[in-house]
């Protein structure tokens, strides 16, 4: 049977929005890899060995594997979930597929680190024989810095839908305090979380609740101004698990996400299947994703960010049709619709019958 191998190795970081995209892609394999006509191998951190089942053969992450790629055994396809893998194919008659989620680093770093990352990601999308976008934005921003005549082909993420039941409560004393609204994100500045400050003045009667890395200078900005500003209303919790992530979904009046760069915007759906109000700024992929299902900002004034989060609860509270379409519209994402499109790529590169 043909081999393919399907790069886990963020899994290490099983928290962040990879992770989670890892362990959905090794729950499919879990249920599904006995009933196809090749052989899964997935590359995992040690502790996840034997963790999704037997029909799956499991390679370890070791980095010794990325300064000696040829230690590893044959396979006829590798897929590199996302682009930041160290990992990679050494022969080259192994077929590679490379999930694009986003370039931007190229925005975020400046001279010869921007220039080292160019060149590392010209010679991903070179050695790969197919190239994969998670939406319309990306593929253009690629195709913008990094012109190639291989296609690219846009698959939508897939999305995790949690039952409610599966949420436990974060140890957040001030939950209990006052309705709240949410935001996840490694709290960098391409978050954009700083417009909040100011917008959250104006809105007392609400906490805002923030998830995500603080290992940022940052995160320290915004903590100074909170300290400095005494701005009572704003939490910064740092990385939380996803059980906490799926209780907050469940139960903030509203989701803000006022990000300048995503690739997809994730929590955008998931929060959605939560019947949750989502207040988005439209840049980047954000439109393209939202539809017309989200509360797009138009300027990031404090005045008109609470003026939208205050119309997107009133809207939500007095029409629960819209709670339901957009309940519908998230659950267009789901993992079976996203594996199946890979499944056509991986059969077509390896040549299968149908």
């Amino acid at each position: 049977m043909k081999k393919i191998l399907i790069d886990l190795s963020i899994l290490k970081h099983i928290d962040c929005g990879l992770g989670q995209v890892a362990y959905n892609y090794a729950k499919y394999f879990e249920k599904n890899a006995g009933s196809m006509d090749f052989e899964v191998h997935l590359l995992v951190p040690k502790r996840y060995v034997g963790a999704f089942g037997k029909d799956v053969h499991y390679h370890i992450s070791n980095k010794i594997y990325t300064i000696f790629p040829f230690l590893f055994p044959k396979f006829d396809l590798w897929h590199s979930i996302h682009q930041l893998s160290r990992f990679k194919p050494s022969r080259r008659s192994t077929k590679q597929i490379l999930t694009i989620h986003d370039i931007n680093l190229i925005y975020e770093k400046r001279g010869l680190k921007r220039e080292k990352y160019a060149q590392y990601f010209e010679k991903k999308i070179q050695r790969a024989d197919r190239l994969v976008s998670i939406s319309q934005f990306t593929r253009t921003d690629v195709m913008k810095h990094f012109p190639t005549d291989k296609p690219i082909t846009v698959i939508y993420n897939g999305v995790e839908f949690s039952p409610v039941s599966s949420g436990t409560m974060p140890d957040i004393p001030v939950l209990t305090e006052k309705k709240f609204l949410f935001s996840i994100g490694q709290i960098r500045w391409k978050k954009n979380f700083h417009v909040m400050l100011d917008a959250m003045k104006l809105m007392p009667e609400y906490n805002l609740i923030i998830s995500g890395s603080v290992s940022t200078d940052y995160a320290e900005m915004i903590r100074k101004r909170i300290a400095d500003e005494k701005i009572e209303n704003i939490f910064l919790t740092g990385n939380i698990k996803h059980s906490e992530k799926v209780w907050l979904y469940a139960h903030c009046e509203a989701f803000v996400f006022p990000s300048l760069f995503e690739g997809f915007g994730l929590p955008v759906i998931e929060v959605m299947s939560f019947g949750k109000p989502v207040i988005s700024s439209d840049k980047t992929s954000l439109k393209e994703i939202g539809s017309n299902h989200v509360f797009f900002l138009k300027n990031f004034q404090p005045e008109h960010i609470a003026e939208k989060i205050r119309e997107a609860i009133d809207s939500y509270k007095k029409n629960p049709k819209m709670v339901t379409e957009n309940e519908n519209y998230a659950k267009g994402f789901t993992y079976d619709n996203h594996m199946a499109s890979y499944i056509s790529i991986y059969r077509e590169l390896l040549m299968l019958s149908t």
